[in-house]
C-alpha cells in the first residue's frame, strides 16, 4: 500500500490546529489493513491530546490493533502536558507507523526508535518536503531555538522605501497594505524599531478592509533604547507592548523564543531590516513593490556586509502575486548559498530623514 494519499489526508487534518503558539500542528489517520480510514485526529493545542491520541480516542478498545497510523510529525516520546505518543500507540498495538518529518525536540525526539524497539514497522519521510513547507515555522524555532522571522517592506521598483523627505505613505496601494494586515494576523508578534514608533507612530494592530481589528492580533514589539511617549498609539494595542531595551538581536530573539513565540513579523524600517539581515535571523522576506520610482537615499535595506559580488545574499523565490498594480514576492534563503559571516550592526535611533517606511 502506498500512503501518500493518507498522510496528505492528515495533513489536511493538522491544518485545523491552531497556526500560533509553542506547538506543531499534527494530524493522524489511523488506517486498517484494507485501506480503510478508522479514524482521524489532529492537535488542538497546548494542553490537548496530541493528533495520534485524539484519532486513537475515537476507536473502541483494541480497535487500533494491527492498524497503521499515518501521522504528520514523528510521535513524540516524551512526558510533557501530556504522555508519550509512541507509548500510546504501542498500547493500542498498531501494526506499522507512517509519518513524514522526524521531530528536532531534543527532548521529545526518539519516537521512531522507541516504536521499533517494541516491533512496530516504522516509514518515515513520505510527503516530506511538503510537510517540512507546512512546518517550516514550528521546525525553525524546535531546530534553531528561535522564533521563524519574517521581514517585510514595501519599497518602489527601484528599492526605495521613502521620498527623499522621509514621506512613505503610501507606496504601495490598498490590495497590498490588506494583505500585510493579513501576515500581521497570522503572527504571534511584530516587531518594529523605536525610529519607527517615533517617526511614524504605528498602532500594530492588524485590521480588516474598514479597519476593523481582526480576531486575531500580533504582540507589539519594540526594539532599541529610546524613550517612548506615553501616548504613542502601539500603547492602544489589545496586546501589551513588550519593550525589548537592547540593539542585541541575538538577545531579543532569544526572549521571543522563551515567550513562546513561534513567528515573527519585522516590519521596521530600513535599519532594523538590516540588522536583521545582516545577523543572519532571516528565515523569510515579504517584499512588496509597487510600479513607481522615488530615487533618492531611502533604500529598503543598508550595508550587510556584501562587499564583493561573490559574497551577494541570494535568495530562492515561493511566490510571486500581483495584488493590483503591486508585486509580492515571497522569499526564502538560497540554502546552498551560505551567509557571509559579518558582524551585525548594531540598531542605532533613527536619524533625521530616515524613514520608518511602515503601513501604521
Amino acid at each position: 500500500m502506498t500512503w501518500e494519499a493518507h498522510m496528505r489526508t492528515a495533513l489536511e487534518l493538522a491544518a485545523n490546529g491552531p497556526a500560533t503558539g509553542v506547538n506543531p500542528r499534527v494530524g493522524c489517520v489511523i488506517v486498517a489493513d484494507d485501506g480503510r480510514v478508522l479514524s482521524e485526529g489532529w492537535h488542538r493545542g497546548v494542553g490537548t491530546p496530541h493528533a495520534e491520541v485524539d484519532a486513537l480516542s475515537r476507536l473502541p478498545e483494541g480497535g487500533a490493533r494491527g492498524a497503521t497510523a499515518v501521522v504528520t510529525l514523528e510521535p513524540c516520546n516524551h512526558w510533557g502536558h501530556t504522555g508519550p505518543c509512541s507509548e500510546a500507540l504501542i498500547t493500542a498495538g498498531v501494526a506499522r507507523v507512517v509519518y513524514a518529518v522526524a521531530d528536532p525536540g531534543q527532548h521529545s525526539s526518539g519516537g521512531a526508535d522507541r516504536l521499533r524497539e517494541a516491533g512496530v514497522e516504522v516509514v518515515p519521510g513520505v510527503l516530506a518536503d511538503e510537510v517540512e513547507h507546512f512546518l517550516d515555522d514550528w521546525l525553525t524555532a524546535a531546530r534553531l531555538g528561535r522564533p521563524h522571522i519574517t521581514v517585510k517592506w514595501a519599497a518602489s521598483l527601484d528599492g526605495r522605501t521613502a521620498a527623499a523627505d522621509g514621506t512613505s505613505r503610501w507606496i504601495t496601494g490598498a490590495a497590498a497594505r490588506q494583505r500585510v494586515h493579513e501576515q500581521r494576523e497570522a503572527s504571534d508578534a511584530i516587531v518594529v524599531g523605536t525610529g519607527t514608533v517615533l517617526t511614524d507612530d504605528p498602532s500594530l494592530t492588524a485590521r480588516g478592509d474598514a479597519g476593523e481589528l481582526m480576531g486575531t492580533q500580533p504582540t507589539p514589539v519594540v526594539v532599541g533604547t529610546r524613550a517612548v511617549p506615553n501616548d504613542a498609539a502601539v500603547f492602544r494595542h489589545p496586546n501589551p507592548v513588550i519593550f525589548e531595551g537592547t540593539h542585541d538581536l541575538e538577545a531579543v530573539v532569544a526572549d521571543l523564543h522563551q515567550r513562546g513565540f513561534r513567528r515573527v513579523y519585522v516590519e521596521g524600517g530600513p535599519t532594523l531590516a538590516t540588522a536583521f539581515v545582516a545577523a543572519g535571523l532571516v528565515d523569510e522576506y515579504a517584499i512588496y513593490v509597487a510600479p513607481t520610482l522615488l530615487g533618492g537615499p531611502q533604500h529598503a535595506i543598508g550595508d550587510i556586509g556584501v562587499t564583493t559580488i561573490a559574497e551577494q545574499r541570494r535568495l530562492r523565490i515561493l511566490d510571486i502575486e500581483r495584488l493590483g498594480q503591486d508585486l509580492y514576492i515571497r522569499a526564502v534563503p538560497a540554502a546552498e548559498v551560505p551567509a557571509p559571516q559579518v558582524p551585525a550592526p548594531e540598531v542605532p535611533a533613527a536619524e533625521p530623514g530616515t524613514a520608518p517606511a511602515k503601513e501604521s
